[in-house]
């Protein structure tokens, strides 16, 4: 079934798109289950960006840009999104999603990063350095997704995973972004700022985002913790989807700093990526002066 674009979406991502394809160009790896997307730019210390559920490499652009000038910033698109192969688990633990993160940072000959988790994403952040701690100088987790794996969620577990795959049984992905998009930010986003959210989320592919679902579904990001190296948390102020109290509970059972971020919503990194660019700046000069906190 055709869906009409947006009128939001046409023209407002083009330049957008340009800067995505001259200064944060995809990179295609060839790992063991097969090829795996990232996004680089700049050198020096690494700082590896991982998305949330429902977008993708691409939504880090701008503070790719920003932090391209002091770290080689690399972004992937998670097993089954974009042009990475999906993983071979029908119903994936962070775990599995950490071992591919594992494999790409090899081929990428990156022995140690800062880590970024946003949304979902921070669920693999937290497998990730709990598995090779070596490999992880500072995690940080940008409005934290904890999972419904605890048993206390049941209930929530069931009414998520039937809500979600039914919306992408029913709609589609094209029309998810258009409903969804919204969600994602503050009450009062830029236009750019929502067309560039559903630019992302209409990229999506229907089974990378089954798996996805389940791993939200069937994980505990607390299951991860406490983890070894610095940590910090932050929300935007006006996130609806995991929010700030929710994002508070989650630092304090990690016992990390929490921070707020103004004037944006779920998707702080597109709402406000100079705010978001300057905490990552921030925890890439701490880890480079060896600062714990």
């Amino acid at each position: 079934m055709m869906h009409a674009t947006h009128p939001l979406a046409t023209g407002l991502t083009d330049e957008l798109e340009q800067q995505l394809a001259r200064h944060f160009a995809q990179h295609t790896l060839t790992l063991e289950h097969g090829a795996q997307a990232v996004r680089i730019i700049g050198q020096g210390t690494a700082i590896v960006l991982l998305h949330g559920i429902g977008s993708g490499a691409a939504s880090w652009l701008q503070v790719a840009l920003q932090l391209g000038a002091h770290a080689k910033v690399v972004a992937w698109d998670a097993p089954g999104y974009g042009d990475s192969a999906p993983l071979p688990q029908a119903q994936p633990k962070a775990e599995d999603y950490a071992r591919r993160l594992g494999q790409t940072l090899d081929a990428l000959e990156i022995d140690q990063c800062v880590l970024v988790g946003h949304s979902l994403g921070a669920l693999t952040a937290a497998a990730f350095a709990r598995a090779q701690p070596s490999r992880v100088a500072r995690v940080v987790l940008i409005s934290p997704a904890r999972g419904y794996g605890a048993c206390e969620h049941a209930l929530q577990r069931s009414q998520v995973r039937h809500r979600r795959l039914q919306a992408l049984e029913q709609l589609g992905i094209a029309q998810m972004a258009e409903q969804r998009s919204t969600y994602m930010l503050s009450p009062r986003p830029s236009a750019q700022a929502l067309a560039w959210v559903r630019w992302n989320m209409s990229r999506l592919n229907p089974g990378g985002y089954r798996q996805a679902v389940e791993l939200l579904c069937d994980d505990d990001l607390l299951r991860h913790g406490p983890l070894s190296m610095p940590c910090e948390v932050h929300c935007g102020e006006a996130d609806s989807i995991t929010a700030p109290q929710d994002c508070l509970s989650l630092a304090k059972a990690l016992c990390a700093p929490f921070n707020l971020i103004p004037d944006a919503g779920h998707a702080s990194p597109i709402e406000q990526p100079l705010l978001v660019a300057g905490r990552l700046a921030h925890a890439l000069q701490q880890t480079q002066t060896g600062t714990a906190q």
